[in-house]
């Protein structure tokens, strides 16, 4: 049996350029959340809302980052891979049991159970969901401050026909992902 349990999940798998960004996350059981769902499901008001009750109520939790250099040279998954592993090494308490979205194991430390679609049905995941995208989200948002001319703030890397535009125009950056040209 498991008496600690982590969620583990990702954000920005698909962007042309920025981090990718992983979460875990052990929640309360005496501390229930309510409105956890999959973050691509929820307002960017109510992922921000979720995220400081999640960072306050959760008995631990940790936030891992894989750089796009990274991604260029480990390659998209096992950078995701990495940023997962450093996500449960920030935890405070170290689970015995990992539950992550999707179908593969990132080779951690503990237990680790893959389930797809888990963001959409495991509370603990859900919330690993909602802090990854938060906080890579804002981490778009301060490239954008610095190369507005990407318009990061609004499309967060992803391969938006502007986003598109803007590279043949202006040439890419160090954050862009230059294996996924």
């Amino acid at each position: 049996m498991h008496d600690i349990v982590a969620g583990i999940d990702e954000a920005g798998r698909g962007p042309l350029a920025g981090p990718v960004v992983a979460a875990a996350v052990i929640l309360d059981p005496s501390k229930p959340i309510l409105g956890l769902a999959d973050s691509k499901k929820l307002s960017e008001k109510k992922r921000e809302i979720l995220f400081e009750v999640i960072t306050q109520q959760a008995l631990s939790y940790g936030i891992g980052f894989a750089s796009s250099m990274e991604i260029d040279a480990l390659n998209i998954l096992q950078a995701t891979f990495l940023a997962m592993r450093r996500a449960v090494e920030q935890l405070t308490i170290q689970p015995t049991l990992a539950l992550v979205d999707g179908n593969q194991d990132p080779g951690l430390c503990c237990t680790t159970e893959t389930i797809v679609r888990g963001d959409g049905i495991i509370a603990a995941i859900s919330a690993a969901s909602i802090l990854a995208k938060v906080t890579r989200d804002r981490w778009m948002q301060k490239l954008h401050k610095e190369f507005p001319i990407y318009d990061f703030a609004r499309h967060k890397g992803y391969p938006t026909r502007s986003h598109r535009e803007a590279i043949a125009r202006f040439g890419l950056i160090r954050e862009h992902r230059r294996s996924f040209r």
